[in-house]
């Protein structure tokens, strides 16, 4: 997200008139800039009387996708976690697992295509593609007792899977948005808009997470941070909104930012109801 508003400086800067969002203005894959993280993440030690296996997935066009199983004593569900723009596994994980295992479940993470130790080239097909095949893969192992969670960009990929997967147990969506012209018009002031037109991709308009979800019954929870400026509360009212039925729930974590809403510390217990009562 930081890419975007870089942008819309330079834009503004050399009197661009036209700002164009396409793909590349939200997934980053591995590169110069910033490369995969050089030290592997010793999850075994992290999270003492678990099994850690390491997964991997073949794609049709040739990208392996790794990730990790982690198995907990008596546990037969799993939660599959997709995370946030350049989120990678051994970077991110050692705050996240735990966190994530707090609630006794097995739990499932991937790097994206292009990230960390996934191999391939990330588009949003692909990555939604990807999400697909990590779900069925998990499911396999955990019939009927998949929790999909995703946080920011991930919870576009867990409003899909629970779009194209009925037998998803249970969603988290933390930091969640609706479109992408909607997080354009909360992300780009007021005054921005009267010299500059913003022009979305044709991909990037037809997503939307609200429609996503519309049709998904089961329990869910959606988060958000009460001084989250990318994905502001308004926009996951709105998605909370769309999601029929009544097991789902509503959490504002109070003075939470984008990427500090999982670890409030008021949020354990909220997630932990929802995981544990969608066993």
């Amino acid at each position: 997200m930081r890419t975007i508003s870089i942008f819309l400086a330079a834009s503004l800067l050399s009197g661009c008139g036209t700002m164009q969002i396409g793909e590349g203005s939200f997934i980053h894959p591995d590169g110069k800039r910033e490369g995969a993280p050089q030290t592997r993440l010793d999850i075994a030690s992290l999270l003492p009387d678990t099994t850690v296996t390491e997964e991997m997935l073949a794609t049709p066009d040739g990208a392996m996708l790794r990730g990790v199983l982690i198995r907990q004593p008596g546990a037969d569900r799993a939660v599959l976690y997709f995370g946030g723009n350049a989120f990678h596994l051994d970077r991110h994980g050692r705050e996240l697992l735990p966190l994530l295992g707090a609630c006794g479940t097995n739990v499932a993470v991937f790097d994206y295509r292009g990230y960390g130790r996934s191999s391939g080239k990330p588009t949003l097909a692909t990555m939604k593609a990807d999400a697909l095949r990590m779900f069925d893969h998990v499911s396999a192992l955990h019939p009927g007792g998949v929790i999909v969670h995703g946080q920011s960009l991930g919870s576009f990929m867990a409003g899909y899977v629970a779009q194209q997967r009925p037998a998803t147990r249970a969603l988290v969506l933390e930091a969640t948005g609706t479109t992408v012209p909607e997080w354009v018009d909360a992300n780009v002031p007021w005054y921005v808009k009267l010299f500059m037109r913003v022009e979305v991709d044709a991909a990037l308009r037809e997503v939307d997470n609200a429609a996503a979800v519309a049709h998904y019954r089961g329990a869910s929870l959606v988060l958000a941070g009460e001084n989250d400026k990318l994905t502001p509360p308004s926009l996951g009212r709105k998605v909370y909104e769309a999601i029929p039925g009544e097991s789902k729930r509503w959490f504002l974590a109070r003075g939470a930012g984008h990427n500090a809403i999982f670890s409030h510390k008021e949020v354990g217990p909220v997630y932990c109801a929802l995981v544990k009562g969608a066993l």
